[in-house]
């Protein structure tokens, strides 16, 4: 078996979460599992007209694909994609992906825990609100919430 190799792209264009997961496991029968992961940018309760998302190009993907490289040393995985799109995003439009693929679920199960984990709380991005108003909102803090489940990760 060779070793797994990351799929990591940052990118501004929309993405199709079936035709990632076909990518990932065309012709692969030693894959038992794939779990998957889509986020969505949300309206916030009509508040939100889009979220701007950016990030440092070179920088963002070599920090995703160290967090992924480490994904794969912790769990038995036989695949893993991660996309996370930059730009300003609308509600109902995907924001991140990952997929995670092995012969068991759980540890694809807990491969895409860890990535969103890192994704939400440490990734090298910033987002900015819109509002419906037409009025331009403040860049939006890490929560605390988020620190907390990527604790859960750390190694001693």
């Amino acid at each position: 078996m060779s070793a797994v190799v990351p799929v990591v792209r940052i990118q501004a264009e929309d993405f199709d979460v079936a035709a990632e997961i076909a990518r990932l496991t065309r012709r692969r029968y030693d894959i038992g599992a794939v779990v998957t992961f889509s986020g969505l940018c949300r309206d916030e309760q009509g508040r939100l007209s889009a979220l701007e998302l950016e990030h440092y190009p070179g920088m963002a993907e070599a920090e995703i694909s160290r967090i992924a490289g480490e994904a794969i040393a912790r769990w038995p995985l036989q695949g893993l994609t991660i996309i996370h799109r930059h730009g300003k995003i609308a509600p109902g439009e995907n924001i991140v992906l990952v997929v995670a693929a092995s012969a068991h679920r759980q540890a694809a199960f807990d491969a895409a825990n860890f990535l969103m984990d890192y994704l939400k709380s440490r990734a090298p991005f910033w987002k900015k609100e819109h509002h419906s108003d037409g009025s331009e909102g403040g860049w939006v803090d890490a929560k605390e919430a988020d620190d907390k489940a990527a604790s859960r990760w750390k190694r001693d």
